[in-house]
């Protein structure tokens, strides 16, 4: 199965960047994590993927589908 995620995580240089899934660069880098999050939630609705927003350690601290997201879940 294909990953289609989108991820913010922070710039080693400073600042954040957008990758995606198994991605060694990034796609984009920002100043703000504001404006990373913008960029790739745009970029995870276009695809209809998944958005991972992580902290500055490094930890997932929000996840949102944008793809075909069964409600209710089944189970």
């Amino acid at each position: 199965m294909k990953s289609n995620g989108t991820h913010v995580v922070t710039n080693p240089n400073g600042g954040w960047s957008v990758k995606k899934s198994g991605a060694t660069k990034s796609s984009r880098n920002f100043v703000t994590q504001r404006e990373a999050i913008a960029y790739a939630r745009d970029k995870a609705k276009k695809s209809s993927g998944e958005l991972y927003i992580h902290r500055t350690d490094g930890r997932i601290r929000e996840r949102n589908s944008y793809g075909n997201d069964p409600f209710p879940p089944k189970g």
